[in-house]
């Protein structure tokens, strides 16, 4: 949730080893074979909230280096022409990661100096320094380092107005006074709510998959991508504030409404596949103006106002006005928390969808015996022992990690280390890293471009500390002074149970993957029910 880029909240590292048990729910888990014993889950009791001490994480530090200093290479080019010529090349004569690639190779390094997006008319100074391999990238994690005040989108930043009046938490830099404050609430809300996450997951998808399978009998395919959408928002609200949006005046009209909302924040980022000739003008000559989706912001807003009185008191004890806190609250749910699960939760299905029928057989015999020898209860320490399911959350968080964009101002004068070199970086200088180069970085990961299904098993799970999708490594815990997901381990058990509900269901299933504005858009062609 506090992170500094598109991301999503996270349950609190204190959740991982749960001392007791308690039978949360008993879905029925079909089979054209043997039936299994019913399924329940069972989550930590714990009743403490320890709040972790502020800890700077300086990974660019961990060996002194000598390697040459080296002049950052790369151009701005002419004022408005350079950053234009950009961002065409960006959008549309290259693409996104054709851009970085050939701008590697024109320069024989993967750090230099470019343009990004939105640029002129939208953003005064779109110049930063492009970090693109796994050992430079981990100082946009740095406090100590990098500021990150008003850095969440980039070289721009939405009008406040899209927010209630309020700069959220994932604007704020850990220096400022509310950082700690609103970070610490949304550990609040996470721990007081531990014990609803299996049920309301297994609930909610239970519903989705239902969907999917009577859509699939009637027209032979089914949008996993638009059903994953109202499972993600429904599991939220019922897990996190304990209300079905169908039993209230938001109905099922959440996702469109937040699309529109994330839309206004995002256009000048984004590409809606439409002509240049139209696009451009559209999307970034101005800001799309906030007073379009009042209305639609005003009702997530009020939902969540009158859902969430248990945090909002612990607002006021901690020092943070109601009205603050519940616009938090909306940021913190609808576009970290819903925006993360609406793309990583279908780049999982494409990518398992993708490693074909053995490796759906392999993690359906895993799940399946693991819950089994469990007395039929899906746990959190029974997940434990799930290697291979484990692994692939962790393959697809790296091969297509969520948060895709990082970005930093450094607070003085640095040294920053590529694999070949170092580079000066003058104080107020803008630092970008594209993830995805930095987690599948050849010089790291073996077979980096590759989804490797068992890659973090056994001895490879000493790699997991280049696995960065949540705004630091993923050996690290979140603590409430830097810009780490509030609770990262949410979104892994939150992935995780997704497999399960997955994989005690069906055997296997055949997708086609399409293009989004934002992720991919993932249709299932075939689901065969579980048969063992």
């Amino acid at each position: 949730m506090a992170s500094t880029s598109l991301s999503f909240s996270l349950l609190p590292t204190e959740f991982q080893s749960p001392r007791k048990s308690s039978k949360l729910y008993t879905p029925r888990v079909r089979s054209a074979a043997i039936r299994p014993r019913p399924i329940t889950a069972s989550i930590s009791e714990k009743q403490s909230v320890p709040v972790p001490p502020p800890i700077i994480i300086s990974p660019s530090d961990e060996q002194p280096t000598k390697l040459p200093i080296r002049k950052i290479p790369g151009s701005y080019g002419l004022p408005y022409l350079g950053p234009i010529k950009d961002r065409q090349d960006y959008f549309y004569n290259l693409g996104r990661d054709e851009f970085f690639k050939s701008k590697i190779q024109k320069y024989g390094s993967t750090v230099f100096r470019a343009n990004m997006p939105p640029g002129p008319f939208i953003s005064s100074n779109p110049k930063v320094i492009v970090l693109l391999d796994g050992k430079s990238f981990p100082v946009l994690f740095d406090v100590s380092k990098v500021e990150k005040k008003d850095l969440f989108t980039g070289t721009y930043m939405p009008s406040t107005d899209l927010t209630g009046g309020y700069r959220v938490l994932s604007y704020l830099d850990p220096s400022e006074p509310n950082h700690a404050k609103l970070k610490q609430l949304l550990f609040f809300l996470l721990m007081n709510r531990r014990d609803k996450v299996i049920p309301e997951l297994h609930s909610t998808y239970t519903e989705a998959f239902e969907t999917l399978e009577r859509d699939l009998a009637a027209k032979g395919k089914a949008d996993f991508s638009g059903a994953n959408e109202q499972a993600a928002f429904n599991f939220l609200a019922r897990a996190w504030f304990g209300k079905n949006p169908a039993d209230t005046t938001l109905g099922s009209d959440a996702p469109t409404l937040i699309g529109k909302w994330i839309l206004f924040q995002l256009a000048p980022l984004l590409s809606l596949g439409l002509p240049k000739l139209v696009e451009e003008p559209l999307l970034r000559t101005r800001p799309l103006p906030p007073a379009l989706v009042k209305k639609d912001y005003q009702r997530l807003y009020d939902f969540f106002h009158e859902s969430s009185g248990f945090v909002l008191d612990e607002a006021e004890k901690l020092g943070v006005s109601r009205e603050e806190a519940c616009h938090n609250l909306v940021f913190a749910t609808c576009f970290n928390s819903f925006g993360g699960m609406k793309i990583l939760f279908p780049n999982m299905v494409k990518w398992i969808g993708r490693g074909g029928v053995k490796l759906h057989m392999q993690l359906a015999e895993e799940i399946r015996s693991v819950v089994r020898s469990n007395g039929g209860k899906v746990t959190m320490a029974g997940m434990e022992q799930m290697p291979l399911m484990k692994s692939v959350v962790y393959e697809v968080l790296r091969m297509e990690p969520p948060v895709a964009l990082q970005y930093g101002k450094a607070k003085r004068d640095l040294i920053i280390s590529s694999h070949e070199a170092s580079f000066e970086v003058k104080e107020g200088e803008m630092l970008f890293g594209y993830q995805p180069f930095a987690t599948k970085d050849p010089k790291i990961f073996e077979q980096a471009e590759e989804f490797v299904a068992d890659r973090f098993v056994g001895e490879g799970e000493k790699m997991l500390k280049h696995v960065l999708w949540s705004n630091g490594p993923e050996t690290e815990n979140p603590p409430v002074g830097n810009k780490q997901c509030a609770g990262k381990d949410f979104v892994v058990l939150a992935s995780r149970l997704l497999l399960v509900e997955l994989f005690l269901r069906y055997d296997s299933f055949d997708i086609q993957v399409g293009k989004s504005a934002i992720g991919s858009s993932v249709t299932l062609t075939s689901l065969k029910r579980a048969s063992f």
